[in-house]
C-alpha cells in the first residue's frame, strides 16, 4: 500500500532553508513515508498527536491516517527549535 503524502506550507518553507547535505536527505525520509509510515527509529509523540523521525538534527512531524492512506507531514525543523 503507497501512502499519499501531503505537505504542510510550513514545512516546505522550513525545506527550502535547509541546506545540503541534509536537504537530500530529509526529502527522501518524506518521500520513504510513503511506502512505509512507521520506519524504524520512528516514535509515537506524547503530550500531542502524531509521529516523528530522525534525520540527522532534524526532526519530521507527521500524522498517519490509515483509513485513507494519508501521511500529513506538519512541522520540520532542527531538534532544538521543533518541540516549542
Amino acid at each position: 500500500m503507497t501512502y499519499q503524502i501531503t505537505l504542510n506550507k510550513k514545512v516546505v518553507q522550513s525545506l527550502g532553508k535547509i541546506n545540503e547535505p541534509y536537504y537530500s536527505k530529509i526529502k527522501k525520509a518524506i518521500y520513504d513515508l510513503g511506502n512505509n509510515p512507521r520506519p524504524q527509529g520512528y516514535r509515537k509523540l506524547k503530550g500531542r498527536d502524531g509521529y516523528r523521525i530522525r534525520v540527522a538534527h532534524y526532526r519530521i512531524i507527521y500524522d498517519i491516517y490509515d483509513k485513507i492512506l494519508v501521511v500529513d507531514v506538519i512541522n520540520l525543523g532542527h531538534r532544538k527549535d521543533i518541540y516549542e
